[in-house]
Formats: C-alpha cells, sequence, structure tokens
C-alpha cells in the first residue's frame, strides 16, 4: 500500500472543506493516496464517501468502505468539525448535540472502523482537536466539551495503541477557512485576528503521518504566532 513517500492511502474525515481539503491536497502533493468522507463532494478528484458525520454508524461503514476500495489504510485524520456558539441556555438541545457528535463521537466511530486497517499497516491517526480544547471560553460549550473530549480520547488512545499504531493529537488554533462563516457576526473573528493558513497546518499533519517506524509524535500545537486562545 505505502507509496514512495510512505504516506500510502490516508482517509480524512471532513476532507471537502477548510483545515481537510488542505490536508487532502498536501498528501497528494507529497505522491500519497487521499480519500474523503464529507457530506459535500471534494474538489480535489479522489475517492469519497457521502457521509453526515452525525451519524456515527454511518461514518464507520462509510470508512470500512473506503479502506476497502484503498486496499487498506495507512493514515487517518478526523478534521471534520462543526460548531454553533452560544449561550448554553439559548442552544437548541439537538444543535448542541450535533456538535459534540460530530466532533467528538465521529471522531471515535472512524478512528474505531479504522482500526483494523492500521494496525496492519502500522499507520498513524491523527486526530483534530483545537486550542479550545485546552482552554475554556464562554459561549463555547458544546466545542469545548468536545474538543477537550478529543484531546482525551486520544492520549488515551495513544497509551493503548503504543507500539501498534501511531496516534498524534493536532491542537490547531483558528485559520483562515470558512468555517466561520455561518456564525453570528458576534462570533466571527474580527478584521484583525491573527488566523492561520490551513496549509501550514496541513504541513504539519503530513510531519506526523510521515515518522519513520518506532517514532511517534504525540502532541501538536500549530497556531498563528498571535493566537489569542493559547497559551
Amino acid at each position: 500500500m505505502t507509496g514512495p513517500t510512505g504516506l500510502g492511502s490516508v482517509l480524512v474525515s471532513g476532507g471537502s472543506s477548510g483545515l481537510g481539503a488542505a490536508v487532502v491536497d498536501a498528501v497528494r502533493a507529497a505522491g500519497g493516496r487521499p480519500c474523503v468522507l464529507d457530506r459535500r463532494p471534494p474538489a480535489a478528484d479522489v475517492p469519497w464517501r457521502e457521509c453526515d458525520l452525525a451519524d456515527t454508524r454511518a461514518a464507520e461503514e462509510a470508512t470500512r468502505e473506503l479502506a476497502v476500495q484503498a486496499g487498506g489504510l495507512d493514515g487517518v485524520v478526523t478534521a471534520a468539525g462543526v460548531d454553533v456558539p452560544g449561550r448554553l441556555a439559548d442552544l437548541p438541545a439537538s444543535i448542541w448535540e450535533r456538535v459534540v457528535t460530530v466532533d467528538l463521537l465521529a471522531t471515535a466511530a472512524v478512528v474505531r472502523a479504522a482500526l483494523p486497517y492500521l494496525q496492519s499497516s502500522h499507520g498513524t491517526v491523527v486526530t483534530v482537536a483545537s486550542t479550545l480544547g485546552v482552554k475554556a471560553v464562554s459561549d463555547a460549550t458544546a466545542y469545548c466539551a468536545a474538543k477537550f473530549g478529543v484531546v482525551g480520547f486520544t492520549r488515551a488512545l495513544a497509551a493503548e495503541l503504543a507500539g501498534t499504531v501511531g496516534v498524534t493529537l493536532l491542537v490547531p488554533g483558528g485559520m483562515r477557512t470558512a468555517f466561520f462563516d455561518e456564525r453570528d457576526e458576534q462570533y466571527r473573528p474580527p478584521a484583525e485576528a491573527a488566523l492561520n493558513d490551513p496549509a501550514a497546518v496541513a504541513s504539519a499533519v503530513l510531519f506526523a503521518l510521515g515518522q519513520p517506524a518506532g517514532c511517534a509524535v504525540r502532541e501538536l500545537v500549530v497556531c498563528a504566532d498571535r493566537e489569542s486562545s493559547y497559551p
């Protein structure tokens, strides 16, 4: 499965936009073979399965289908994520729970389904948390709950899979993507906000995926040098 770069086949959840799309582009440029799980087709001409990550059983099935189509998996990057800011008392329960499901439970579902293939290839999984997975702020109870959960999940997973599958926790700061576009104005970054280029973060993902056997990058914090939510 593994190509000249050592990247091989890499599944990217949320690979049709934002950081996920940047990872797909970076993997292709490095000679790897990306495939995508997303609700929308990716711009890149790569294998993909239409999937709403809020349906975790569907996410598992789509992961297995892509793994079979690819002949196995050498890497997984769980870049899918959503957020709807607001005070806990004001957000409908269905919206709050969707954020936690897509950002946390779907992360676990995709990794769970991919594990047999990653164990076979001694591959690597990169989970995507957030600086708000290590620093809590107001009006973000769903997102912080989910991303703090991704941090704990990934650290426990790294201990569980040590020596068999590489596990890296990525903690990115805010990026120049469409992630903020549908928010109420009060929750959008101001024009002068320091936001990172998703391509720069994708380069860090490639670094983690490309580590040689026996070496693991456990955690990466990648943000603009003036990121306000870290440390």
